[in-house]
Formats: structure tokens, C-alpha cells, sequence
């Protein structure tokens, strides 16, 4: 029986063609259930980039470039914290679950399945109250218009991270579109339908009433998946007793946390100090281009959501060979497709940019230097959540902190004076920084070859 149908890359366009003509008319399960299940979250995620560069249209064209700039700027925020404040558990679920229903610990399982949830509102509502706080202590320093976007955005965050952990929950029993849609999709249309009746209705759609829009999207898309996935997991997991390990938890978690929290913070420090030397109108030119080459992103998101836990059960069932063919196919089914869909942005670049409005095709040239960062980064595929899965959270933490460091300290040097061009230039840098050291650190620690060409 053939373990995985990962052969190495081939270079060439004929060679590309027959391997991704192989690769999709046939394979073994593994394969074609992680193609499909990719192909749903990249489906799901490219559905949700089209109704995200439609809204952002919108509020580009409704809101002007300052007040539009303001609520990136915010909602940068939301990303940022709100994907750090669940301990790092949507990620670990991926890890956790695969193991108690390996070891047949249901009660743990049953336990982890509600109490995650608990935990992750608990927290992020104290830490929520923490932060209006805090802005209101340091409101004289910030820029009016800011102030009150920065409260909806903290009542915001408790539902962002519920619902983050709910995806993570989700995506580990294979349940893709109820751990992508929600948040992707719903929230999206949410966001467009709440706006579009305010614009309609004649009220004045600045970046507080973008705000609202988006913290009333959130909440109804959370409360809507909880209901739906209470059901699955009821007919899923049969009732019993539940134990709570909550210690066990978060020393699997805090880990995996460090890793997310720098890769976050690497994602968004290029928009955060844009937003402290340039003026508001840059940052939205510079968040439009972002979210134009949005769509390589999601390459990568697809297969590292699908695959993440795969890691893990395999590496648990001490099945060594399977993991490294599938750690290839995933490698390859990133890399590819990645590239493919970069060419294509950036042939594309300044007709997306001008449904922003004509004054946002200035970003086009900044396109070019954002996506040399992507493409590099996909030549290891989705590396760290290998590592993360296989117990290595802290050594790929380590890795992201140094690129994060790097990052920042690029991006003060370079932004001041080039602005977006800067910004996008230190995290280029920052990102293929962090590339070559994953890429070391598993031929070091785990003797594999994670890179979609050579040997």
C-alpha cells in the first residue's frame, strides 16, 4: 500500500503540469482528503477574500482614505490580540483532541470540548475590560477619532476569540466549513449587509460606524456557530463524565502561543508602525495592497489548517514514514499554487487596486515588494505547524521572535522615510529571515527536507 503520493517537485512547466494533473486525478486517501479538505478552506477563504475586497471597496469608497485608515488601523488591533488571547487552544486543539481520541481519554476529550471554550470567554472578557481601560487612561495622548473605534473594537474581542477556538475545535474533527465559514464567510456578509443598510438609510459611515458593523458581525457569526457545533459534537461524542486538565492544557497551549503571537505580531507590525509615522490616507493604500495579495496567503492557511493535525496523529501512531510523505505533499500543494496565484495578483494589481478608488493604484509597485516575502515563505510549506504538532512549539518560537525582531526594527528604520515601500520591504526581509531558519531547524531536529525543490 502506497504511503502518501508526494513525489519530489519537478521544475518545468511540462513537468509541473503532468505532477499537478497526477496529483489531482488520483492518489492515495491521505492525499485526495487533504486535497479536498485544502480545497475547501481555500475555496471557503477565496469566497471570503472576495467578499472582504468587496466590503473593503466599499468602505474605502463610503468612509474617504483618513476615517478608512483609522479603522484599519483598529481592526488591526482586533486581528492582532484577539488571535492571541485564546492561549494559543485553537491551535493546540489540533494537537490535544487527535491525542485523546488516540488514547481513548474521552472524559478529557469531553472535558476539553466545552471547558476550552469557558476558559478562552473568561479570559478574553477580563482582558477586554483591561484594555478599554487602558485606553481611557492614555485617551489624552490618542488621537480622538481614535477612541472610541478603540472601545468597540475591546467589546469585540471576546466573541473573535471564542470563535477562533471554535474553529480550532472544528477543523479537528474535519468539520472545515463550520470552522471557516462563520468567521469567513457569514461575518463578511454580515459586515457588508449591516453597512450597506446604514449607507442606504442615510447615516454618516465613519470609522465608528464601520466598528459597529464589524463587532455585531462578529458576535452573531460566534453565537451561530456555537449553536451548530454543540449539535455536531453531541451526535459526535457520546455523553459522560468530563475531567478537566486545564494545566495539561495550557503547557501544550503557551507553547504553541509564542509561535502564534510572534507570527502574528511579524503579520501586523508593518501596518501598526505605518500607522505611527505615515499619515491615515497611506495606511489605507497600504492595507489595500495587503489584502490584494491576500489570496497567496490563504494557499498557505488552507494547508496549514488541513494538515495540522494530521501531524500530530500521525506522529502519535509512530507512523514515520507516513509523516514525511505527507509532509512533502503538503510542502508542494503550498508552494505551487502559491506562486501560481502571486504571478497572476501581480499581473492583475492595478485594476484591484482601483476599485479601492483611482487614488489607491499608487500601491501598485509596493505589490511587488510584498510578494517576494510570500513566495519565499511557501517554499516550506505550513513547517511550523509540523514543528508545533511534533513538540518543537519553543525552538519555532524562538525563530519567529528573532523575525519579529528583525521586523521591527526594519520597519522603524525603513518606514519613517519610505513609507508603505518600507514597510513592505522589512517584512520581505523578515519573512525570508524566518524561512531559512525553519528550514534549518527541521533538517536539524527532525532530519526532514522541508522544501518544495531539491533534495
Amino acid at each position: 500500500m502506497a504511503v502518501m503520493d508526494a513525489e519530489p517537485a519537478t521544475t518545468g512547466p511540462a513537468g509541473l503540469i503532468a505532477r499537478l494533473r497526477g496529483k489531482l486525478t488520483g492518489g492515495s486517501s491521505e492525499a485526495s482528503l487533504t486535497r479536498r479538505l485544502a480545497g475547501t478552506i481555500f475555496i471557503i477563504r477565496v469566497v471570503s477574500a472576495g467578499l472582504a475586497y468587496f466590503s473593503q471597496v466599499l468602505l474605502a469608497r463610503w468612509m474617504g482614505t483618513s476615517d478608512y485608515g483609522i479603522y484599519v488601523y483598529v481592526w488591526t488591533w482586533v486581528l492582532l490580540l484577539g488571535s492571541m488571547m485564546d492561549f494559543g487552544i485553537s491551535a493546540s486543539a489540533q494537537k490535544i483532541i487527535p491525542e485523546y481520541r488516540t488514547s481513548g481519554e474521552h472524559a478529557l476529550l469531553r472535558g476539553f470540548l466545552s471547558g476550552s471554550r469557558w476558559l478562552t470567554f473568561a479570559v478574553s472578557t477580563l482582558v477586554s475590560l483591561g484594555l478599554a481601560g487602558l485606553v481611557k487612561l492614555l485617551s489624552p495622548w490618542i488621537n480622538p477619532a481614535e477612541v472610541l473605534p478603540l472601545y468597540i473594537g475591546c467589546m469585540t474581542l471576546p466573541a473573535f476569540v471564542v470563535a477562533n477556538t471554535q474553529d480550532g475545535i472544528a477543523r479537528s474533527h474535519d468539520w472545515m466549513q463550520l470552522g471557516l465559514m462563520p468567521q469567513f464567510i457569514i461575518r463578511q456578509a454580515l459586515i457588508i449587509g449591516i453597512t450597506a443598510i446604514a449607507f442606504l438609510l442615510g447615516y454618516h459611515l465613519g470609522a465608528v460606524a464601520a466598528m459597529v458593523a464589524s463587532a455585531g458581525a462578529v458576535w452573531i457569526a460566534m453565537t451561530g456557530q456555537m449553536v451548530v457545533l454543540n449539535r455536531k459534537l453531541a451526535d459526535h461524542i457520546e455523553p459522560g463524565p468530563k475531567a478537566y486538565d486545564i494545566g495539561g492544557w495550557l503547557a501544550v497551549s503557551l507553547p504553541i502561543l509564542l509561535v502564534e503571537s510572534f507570527y502574528l505580531l511579524l503579520s501586523y507590525t508593518d501596518v501598526l508602525v505605518l500607522q505611527q509615522f505615515r499619515p491615515s490616507d497611506e495606511v489605507g493604500v497600504y492595507f489595500a495592497v495587503v489584502k490584494t495579495l491576500a489570496l497567496v496567503s490563504f494557499i498557505h492557511y488552507a494547508m496549514s489548517a488541513t494538515t495540522a493535525h494530521r501531524f500530530a496523529e500521525y506522529n502519535a501512531i509512530g507512523d514515520k514514514a507516513r509523516l514525511s510523505a505527507y509532509v512533502a505533499h503538503a510542502i508542494n500543494w503550498t508552494f505551487w499554487p502559491s506562486l501560481a496565484a502571486t504571478i497572476v495578483l501581480l499581473a492583475l494589481g492595478k485594476p484591484l487596486l482601483w476599485l479601492f478608488g483611482p487614488q489607491f493604484v499608487v500601491g501598485y509597485d509596493i505589490m511587488f515588494v510584498a510578494a517576494i516575502g510570500l513566495v519565499v515563505r511557501a517554499a516550506i510549506g505550513p513547517v511550523e505547524r509540523l514543528l508545533n504538532m511534533l513538540g518543537q512549539q519553543k525552538i519555532c518560537a524562538l525563530a519567529y521572535a528573532l523575525a519579529f525582531v528583525m521586523n521591527v526594527v526594519l520597519c522603524i528604520v525603513l518606514v519613517p522615510r519610505y513609507g508603505g515601500h518600507g514597510a513592505a520591504a522589512a517584512t520581505s526581509i523578515s519573512l525570508t529571515f524566518e524561512t531559512v531558519l525553519l528550514f534549518w531547524i527541521v533538517r536539524q531536529r527532525l532530519g526532514l527536507h522541508v522544501l518544495a525543490f531539491g533534495k
